[in-house]
């Protein structure tokens, strides 16, 4: 049975991307389009990994984030975010455990963290 990913972005482009990428990598893959719909999901979904950005209506990544950390069926799913910039002031505080920079190569980011963080997945 595949990894489950669930990626939350409100451009429909980015979640597309970072969609197709992790389904052409064996993961099973669900989506939302920001922080409430999320975390509406997640009452009958247990990601292994979730992907999100940070900066969405209704729930940005951040206050996503905060939620996932409070409820102890979400606390420890590995969370990986999308930032808009490098260069950006944006901040991600350790809720995170790896960042991916939307201004540089998404796909080579996103592989390099999927293989950080679940190592023991076929590549």
């Amino acid at each position: 049975m595949p990894l489950t990913v669930l990626v939350v972005d409100d451009s429909m482009l980015i979640r597309h991307t970072v969609c197709r990428v992790l389904e052409g990598r064996g993961f099973a893959v669900e989506s939302a389009t920001n922080g409430v719909e999320a975390l509406e999901m997640l009452s009958s979904l247990q990601p292994d990994l979730i992907v999100t950005d940070l900066l969405m209506p209704k729930m940005d990544g951040y206050e996503f984030m905060a939620e996932l950390k409070k409820n102890p069926q979400t606390a420890t799913i590995p969370v990986v975010v999308l930032a808009g910039r490098q260069s950006s002031e944006q901040k991600c505080d350790d809720r995170a455990r790896w960042v991916i920079y939307k201004d540089i190569d998404i796909v080579t980011q996103l592989q390099r963290a999927v293989e950080t963080i679940l190592p023991a997945v076929p590549q």
